[in-house]
């Protein structure tokens, strides 16, 4: 078993927790997403620099050759025979061919809104923040974008319908939960959809806390952790002001839980590993839930954390 962590230098790895030696083996720079793919072997590092993937348990890593360099998000179909990976400026790229050619999905730059897309702290564009699909709805593809909301596809990508309405549309994250439900992690709060994102409901209304990096799923729980604010004001003497929650009943209650590095600290990745979760910090900082359901330290890595995968 090997434990990859993106990070804002690149990507590191360690064979257990608590992490003791992690090292570096890909200096890739900002790594917003590390995924495994049940159809597809290997293990995929999106960065700004392109999206890399190792078949060697992430010892050495090849560039995909995206045509635009910054790749934010990357999924694979179900039945493997395509991979999607989104850039900024806010691009959709697929290979029906394991990675060696790529071609644009033009139909994305269609979408009503798309005029409309852009962050000022992103030079002024948005990027694809996030890409899902679920195996019971194969030709089905779910962006999420910074700025510029979610957007669904039913035919592999060629043509796309909106699913911005009654959701923020500062999205980080849309977790895929099932055929047609999904939840939303956003700049301003936590929503879910039970009918492919026609209509949302927001979740985190009786919390203090808006700014949602990414939410995570497994064995009926949810998870998510929120900020108070973004991250230009994670500096002070509460840092992040960070909160993790959980759920059993798929966030229609959420309950705050004491977790390291609170609150200075906010979780920005998630991963299972033996049946428990494993989680990131933005200061490096590995935690996991245990057997009693306590969340204990699990180690350090040199930098921030962006995402997690295991291989």
């Amino acid at each position: 078993m090997t434990i990859l962590v993106g990070t804002r230098d690149g990507v590191y790895r360690t064979a257990a927790v608590p992490v003791e030696d992690a090292n570096q083996v890909l200096d890739s720079g900002d790594t917003p997403r590390i995924c495994t793919f049940p159809a597809v072997d290997g293990v995929f590092a999106a960065s700004e620099s392109g999206l890399y993937r190792s078949v060697d348990d992430g010892q050495t890593w090849e560039n995909l050759g995206i045509p635009r360099e910054e790749v934010y998000s990357v999924v694979a179909s179900a039945d493997g025979e395509r991979l999607y990976a989104g850039t900024h400026p806010a691009h959709l790229y697929v290979s029906t061919d394991d990675g060696d050619s790529w071609a644009e999905l033009e139909g994305f730059q269609d979408l009503p809104s798309r005029d409309q897309w852009h962050t000022p702290r992103h030079r002024n564009e948005a990027h694809i923040r996030s890409l899902g699909v679920h195996p019971e709805t194969p030709d089905r593809v779910v962006a999420g974008v910074e700025v510029g909301g979610v957007h669904i596809s039913d035919d592999s990508g060629a043509t796309w319908t909106e699913r911005r309405e009654g959701v923020h549309d500062d999205v980080h994250h849309v977790l895929i939960l099932g055929p047609d439900e999904y939840v939303a992690s956003t700049g301003d709060g936590l929503y879910r959809t039970r009918d492919t994102g026609q209509s949302w409901t927001r979740l985190d209304t009786d919390l203090d806390h808006r700014y949602f990096r990414e939410a995570f799923a497994l064995d009926g729980r949810l998870y998510a952790a929120a900020a108070r604010s973004s991250p230009g004001t994670w500096s002070g003497k509460n840092g992040a002001d960070g909160i993790l929650v959980e759920s059993t009943d798929s966030g229609e209650s959420l309950e705050a839980v004491s977790y390291p590095g609170e609150p200075e600290e906010v979780v920005l990745a998630w991963t299972a590993i033996d049946g428990t979760v494993l989680a990131g910090t933005n200061d490096g900082r590995l935690i996991n839930r245990d057997a009693n359901g306590m969340w204990t330290d699990a180690g350090q890595v040199p930098a921030g954390i962006r995402s997690l995968a295991v291989y």
